[in-house]
């Protein structure tokens, strides 16, 4: 018995719901299924009823509920009490990254030491769900999320908003406007990593085209941006979407990078912190966070009104 399935087991007890539980969880809906059903038989008895159309606890399931709750909650007590001995009088700081920040974490780390910061920083690049995890354990102080609107256990300090932009083909007709409407790629492929593997890009973007006015038609999933990227330089016909902060990676003259008009499609960039980790030494992050958030809507905001300037004159 492992206990992360004790944690998959509790997650769909909470939510009565495989694929909700996986979204919590971000990992994939069959990782949850299998090693809950891998549970059942080391328990010898089924935790769910499946029969109907709704999940449900059986009462062997209800009955173990508690402890496996019990259980989590001494496991991340343990963890914390742990950390916390082993690194008494040391204050490196272990903070997840995404390998997309780019000119952005220079300004959150310009930010740390107008707020009394001298600790030392350890960053460390690691998938998501990871980063996630490990800071509920307290493996980590503090990571850098994208798209997540809540997390059990977590403490979300909005960063910034980025607004995503299109690649396409610099052949297409489309390239050479200024600005697109989204409905403007109705019928070409999109190219998107599958949804197992981000979900969150994966939902937003989905979710943009449908409020849009229409079903993307996708393409080839994407196996990684520049794999995507020499695919839709070579000609062949689809868009993409990439952070702002990885625009500066493509030199290619056969990409077109396009802003969208309107509402464009914006990812939330956040600060994740222990909902319960000690206010004080985590309060500098706090004032840090809030100063790169005002920096940045400034900056979105003087470019709105250099835009505006421009198509006054």
């Amino acid at each position: 018995m492992e206990l992360r399935q004790i944690q998959y087991f509790v997650a769909v007890a909470d939510e009565l719901h495989f694929g909700r539980a996986a979204e919590r969880l971000h990992i994939g809906q069959p990782a949850v299924s299998q090693q809950v059903r891998r549970l059942e038989r080391e328990l010898g008895a089924q935790l769910f009823d499946r029969s109907g159309r709704t999940v449900t606890l059986t009462p062997f399931g209800r009955a173990l509920l508690p402890e496996g709750r019990e259980l989590l909650a001494a496991l991340d007590s343990f963890t914390v009490k742990a950390r916390r001995t082993a690194t008494r009088g040391a204050a490196t700081f272990r903070v997840g990254i995404s390998s997309a920040l780019g000119r952005r974490l220079d300004d959150f780390l310009d930010a740390l030491p107008r707020h009394g910061a001298d600790t030392p920083f350890e960053f460390q690049t690691l998938d998501a769900h990871t980063r996630l995890e490990g800071v509920r354990a307290g493996r980590l102080d503090a990571a850098f999320v994208r798209g997540v609107e809540a997390a059990p256990g977590l403490r979300l300090l909005t960063l910034w908003d980025d607004p995503l932009v299109v690649a396409l083909p610099a052949s297409h007709p489309l390239a050479a406007r200024d600005r697109l409407d989204l409905s403007d790629l109705a019928g070409l492929p999109l190219r998107i990593a599958p949804r197992e593997e981000n979900a969150v890009l994966y939902d937003t973007v989905v979710a943009a085209c449908r409020t849009a006015g229409f079903e993307p038609d996708f393409g080839p999933p994407s196996t990684g941006l520049q794999d995507t990227l020499g695919g839709i330089g070579a000609g062949t016909a689809g868009w993409t979407v990439m952070y702002p902060t990885t625009v500066n990676s493509v030199s290619s003259r056969r990409i077109a990078l396009l802003s969208l008009a309107g509402d464009p499609i914006t990812s939330r960039m956040s600060l994740a912190l222990r909902e319960n980790a000690d206010p004080e030494r985590l309060a500098f992050l706090t004032a840090a966070c809030e100063e790169v958030r005002r920096k940045v809507a400034g900056e979105a905001e003087a470019e709105r009104e250099g835009k505006a300037e421009v198509a006054t004159r």
